[in-house]
């Protein structure tokens, strides 16, 4: 399985070749991720681009936090984002509007 790194490395490449993906989000997202193979990356989306780098931004626009393993179900399309909210797997804290444009940057 690929590592967390190997997965932000492959959204942004993804990303950088579908800027459609991206119209309208200008936001700062951090992704808190816990357990094996985690950390905190952060994506700042602005002008149909991303920007992926390691650490916390000084603010965030919405946080993601979930464990490693999860977001790695959640990237291979295992897991329904909405379905790991509701069960408490996945917690989002600031915008949720923003939140629910994620998908837009995770698939």
């Amino acid at each position: 399985m690929a590592t967390t790194r190997e997965i932000i490395a492959e959204m942004e490449k993804r990303l950088a070749a579908s800027p459609a993906k991206l119209q309208g989000i200008n936001a700062v997202y951090q992704f808190t991720l816990t357990g094996d193979d985690g950390g905190n990356w952060q994506v700042k989306v602005e002008g149909g681009k991303a920007t992926f780098s390691e650490g916390t931004p000084d603010k965030a626009n919405c946080i993601i936090t979930m464990s490693s393993a999860d977001f790695k179900e959640m990237v291979g399309g295992k897991l329904n984002a909405t379905a790991a909210f509701m069960s408490g797997r996945l917690r989002i804290a600031g915008d949720m509007a923003l939140a629910m444009k994620l998908q837009a940057i995770v698939s």
